[in-house]
């Protein structure tokens, strides 16, 4: 299936001629099992206007260099913020320049398994043949440490404690234990994981103390500058719209209405210094995307555009 046939293809799909380009021009040295160097992944994701890459996160430069840098050593990185404040979204950027696939991803819940973490089985093929290769049903994470790739984790702190435990291994020794096949199965290079978790989902789970060693914490806050929040939402709101037929117009003084509405709230007081109620939702940039997104809808279907 194209990208144009899906609602939101995957980062490497949407951004796969932009990877092309560095590659092409990458000279740095690539650690093993990465598709590109680290200078380069860091330009696939801040851009490169030399190379007409575009900027795809908005917000601390630093932050994504010490998250490349973490990737690079033993450590895994866990992305920790408020909710809207791009966690996943730089997860999936990092593992498709370093990975080239963003796939490879567990979805932490309550449901959440040791099959989903480890390995689980096809049942017909164990009671016919025994535990065996052909049997076996790995996890992302068992067919990242197999591919040498990165394995994302998304809301870590959703899943119960003794399944969070099971990467304590994985993340230390880079080794899975199958014990029903008397084998190990060792990671290769390029293998790392990214994990992310909500700060308003603390106490859903506490990670144990092990397992936080295993990981560099990265904060991921809300942006302050309301030219670079401008310039995202345009950003996102524009491709969110491309598919309309009819062209929906924003005024510069409606979006910097919006951008400085989401801003003071998210401070609790106005640009002039006037206190204000902070409301309990999270006024986070993707949720103005949301409201500039509605509106232009309504705008479209029951107004004049």
């Amino acid at each position: 299936m194209s990208s144009a046939e899906m609602l939101r293809a995957a980062a490497e799909q949407r951004h796969g001629a932009e990877a092309a380009r560095l590659a092409a021009a990458d000279t740095g040295g690539r650690p093993d099992g990465w598709r590109l160097s680290p200078r380069a992944v860091r330009s696939f994701i801040l851009g490169d206007p030399g190379l007409g890459v575009s900027r795809k996160f908005f917000g601390d430069d630093g932050l994504v260099e010490r998250a490349i840098v973490s990737l690079l050593s033993d450590q895994g990185l866990l992305l920790v913020g408020e909710p809207g404040t791009a966690k996943s979204m730089l997860s999936e950027l990092l593992a498709a320049a370093i990975s080239g696939t963003s796939t490879l991803t567990v979805q932490g819940s309550a449901g959440t398994t040791d099959d989903h973490i480890r390995y689980g089985w096809n049942y017909a093929l164990l009671i016919a043949e025994g535990p065996s290769e052909r049997a076996l049903a790995p996890s992302p994470v068992l067919r990242a440490m197999i591919e040498g790739r990165i394995v994302r984790i998304e809301e870590i702190t959703r899943c119960p404690q003794e399944i969070q435990d099971a990467l304590i291994s994985i993340l230390s020794e880079k080794v899975m234990a199958m014990p029903e096949l008397g084998a190990h199965r060792f990671a290769r290079p390029g293998f790392n994981v990214i994990a992310t978790a909500n700060l308003r989902d603390r106490g859903v789970h506490e990670m144990s103390s092990a397992l936080k060693r295993r990981f560099n914490f990265e904060t991921v806050k809300p942006l302050a500058d309301p030219g670079l929040e401008r310039t995202l939402i345009q950003r996102q709101l524009g491709e969110r719209l491309a598919g309309l037929s009819t062209r929906v117009l924003w005024p510069d003084e409606v979006l910097d209405v919006l951008v400085q509405s989401f801003q003071d709230l998210r401070i609790g007081r106005t640009e002039d210094g006037a206190p204000i109620a902070r409301p309990d939702a999270v006024m986070s940039t993707a949720e103005a995307v949301n409201v500039a997104h509605a509106a232009s809808l309504d705008a479209t279907w029951f107004g004049q555009g």
